[in-house]
């Protein structure tokens, strides 16, 4: 993986629910800004997500403990706007 440190141009907090925003919260959960950090990190090149949802299964943290998700949706309505979407 040749990519260098990719920095976002800009950020903004997500108005309502949905499939992306989810990834986001769970990404964000496992103290990572988003898919692209967390690969870049992790030096990986995929992220294991529920074959049903379309949504991140399981993440390692930065201290190595990982974080499983269920199949549902887990960011509730009050955490919406508390979700950072980055622009690249």
């Amino acid at each position: 993986m040749a990519k260098a440190d990719i920095n976002p141009k800009s950020m903004y907090h997500a108005k309502k629910w949905s499939g992306d925003v989810e990834n986001l919260y769970r990404f964000q959960q496992a103290g990572y800004r988003d898919e692209i950090e967390y690969k870049q990190v992790k030096q990986v090149d995929m992220v294991e997500c529920w074959p049903e949802t379309g949504f991140v299964k399981k993440l390692q943290r930065r201290d190595n403990t990982f974080y499983y998700y269920d199949k549902q949706r887990e960011c509730e309505d009050k955490e919406v706007h508390k979700v950072k979407v980055y622009v690249y």
